[in-house]
């Protein structure tokens, strides 16, 4: 058994610990409230601009816009993956990295080239420690992010796309070219609560379209609950007379929104993560405080019962 000083020691220990893993569980419940009014507040532009271009492609010639038909004979896919930028947030990294595997081996077994984005310094430690190719990263806004933090890698995954295999467009950090792609995925964490959070893969172009009814809707939106987002909701006019333009000047924003939608969704995900795995942390230092400490008790009786036995027997031997 252990010295009562070794128990002690490890009781100390231990009581730090746990308020970090407490005063982690407590910013990680604060920032998943506001996480979540980012998304509320979001919601509206998504849905607006959902049906805006949806109303405009029911009147554009939709073989005639790239970001909505499939290319004959895809070779290049790109995918975007969306980490955290620090630890401690349980299987939350590791959902997603597993997630994106599975794409990379589906996208190589139907003869595609996976492109890897990553967002998020876990992501990026990942792929880099395992000496794989990333075409471009992002990081530090995984937890708070703003629309100009995806600004970036939207232009390019954009433009990558429009290029297409066979034409080059410059890499991110400007360091030279990279062939275009023929396929837009992204893997994020959907929140779906407090307790639940679900890697997701979602295809970002070409741009699902389906006619149901003679009523259009575009791929599902990640901020709409609703099994399919972007139905005509109001006549809507347009100035000019060429949806085309309108409609390719729009998709990319179009698309900049959904990404920005996922980076939302997985700062929620991520605070929520943190918190489950923080709150179990500080669970087990509890536990684990309150065993030692019936150790170093029954230890420190152990001693007293034997100072007094080791008393009474002197006395003894002196009344002799």
């Amino acid at each position: 058994m252990a010295s009562i000083r070794e128990l002690r020691s490890r009781i100390r220990s231990i009581e730090s610990t746990k308020k970090i893993t407490k005063a982690q569980e407590l910013i990680a419940t604060s920032r998943i409230t506001k996480a979540q009014a980012r998304v509320a507040a979001a919601r509206p532009y998504s849905e607006e601009i959902t049906e805006v271009v949806t109303s405009l492609a029911s009147r554009a010639n939709l073989d005639q816009i790239p970001l909505l038909n499939a290319r004959h004979d895809p070779k290049r896919a790109a995918v975007l993956v969306v980490t955290s930028d620090s630890g401690q947030c349980g299987g939350y990294n590791s959902n997603v990295l597993k997630e994106t595997e599975e794409l990379l081996s589906l996208l190589r077994s139907e003869g595609k080239t996976p492109v890897l984005y990553v967002m998020g310094r876990k992501g990026i430690g990942y792929y880099t420690f395992r000496d794989r190719e990333v075409a471009g990263s992002w990081s530090g806004f995984s937890q708070q992010p703003v629309f100009a933090d995806g600004a970036a890698a939207v232009k390019h995954l954009v433009d990558s796309f429009l290029a297409g295999s066979g034409e080059n467009v410059p890499l991110p950090d400007g360091s030279g070219d990279i062939e275009g792609v023929d396929e837009l995925h992204i893997v994020y964490t959907r929140f779906v609560s407090m307790l639940s959070q679900q890697p997701v893969v979602r295809r970002m172009a070409p741009i699902d379209v389906d006619f149901e009814l003679e009523q259009m809707n575009l791929g599902r939106d990640m901020l709409d609950e609703s099994p399919a987002a972007g139905g005509v909701q109001a006549d809507i006019e347009f100035g000019g007379d060429d949806p085309n333009g309108l409609l390719d000047a729009l998709l990319p924003k179009y698309v900049a929104a959904r990404i920005f939608a996922a980076l939302l969704d997985s700062a929620a995900s991520e605070s929520a993560a943190r918190r489950t795995a923080m709150k179990a942390a500080t669970d087990n230092a509890t536990e684990l405080e309150k065993n030692l400490s019936r150790q170093a008790n029954a230890a420190r009786q152990a001693q007293i019962t034997q100072e007094i036995s080791e008393i009474v027997g002197g006395v003894e031997a002196l009344a002799h």
